[in-house]
């Protein structure tokens, strides 16, 4: 069953195209409901699914052997993960879990692949959406290379915000472990940070949603 057209024109990796071809998308997509905590994705798995976010939210992320974590991502509405599976039949690069309760549209790279046969122009705007992608990974690169921990906070919580009532506002409700994770530093570390802003009045915590009140320091 698809999810109809008006449920991904919004959606970044398809941004401009006809409703037409939206149309030929969204009935490609099955809906799917996971409670929380259930492991979409595995690194190093073969499956071959885009994923859209319809309700909830997920956590994208690396593990190693000894099972240290470090959180790529945390993606809402609107958002999708999968997408490089659309284009090749390499192991999946990091795994999924959901935070809560979330909805999925689910479309397969065979239903995808005879798509764009009837719709070409649809591969030119997953082209750049992947580049958009990439833009973003170099730039939490350059983040994690050239920044402290301070600026490294400082830059993931201005790219999380969303502008609401006039200010900026964190709605995804992370845990000072998930901020951690991040920004690869330590829990204690990333604490200290957030309370000196805290009390400095530049930011203000609560049910875990933060409100940036004013321009953050440019360094702490």
């Amino acid at each position: 069953m698809g999810i109809g057209a008006m449920n991904i024109k919004n959606i970044s990796l398809f941004e401009g195209l006809p409703d037409e071809e939206l149309q030929a998308i969204s009935d490609l997509a099955v809906t799917r409901q996971y409670p929380r905590n259930t492991l979409i994705i595995c690194e190093g798995d073969y499956s071959d699914s885009l994923y859209i976010v319809l309700s909830g939210k997920v956590k994208v992320y690396l593990n190693d052997e000894e099972g240290k974590e470090v959180t790529l991502n945390i993606q809402g509405e609107g958002e999708y993960f999968g997408e490089l599976a659309m284009l090749d039949d390499a192991p999946r690069s990091a795994s999924v879990i959901t935070l809560e309760e979330t909805r999925l549209a689910v479309v397969s790279k065979s239903a995808f692949d005879e798509c764009l046969e009837n719709n070409p122009r649809i591969a030119l705007t997953v082209i750049r959406g992947l580049a958009r992608r990439l833009r973003e990974l170099t730039e939490n690169v350059r983040s994690l290379a050239l920044m402290d921990v301070y600026g490294r906070v400082a830059h993931t919580l201005l790219d999380l915000a969303e502008e609401k009532d006039g200010k900026l506002v964190v709605t995804q409700r992370l845990t000072q472990r998930d901020i951690a994770s991040m920004v690869g530093a330590s829990r204690e570390m990333v604490s200290r940070i957030l309370r000196d802003l805290t009390a400095g009045g530049y930011i203000t915590s609560k049910n875990k949603i933060i409100t940036i009140n004013e321009r953050l320091p440019t360094a702490w």
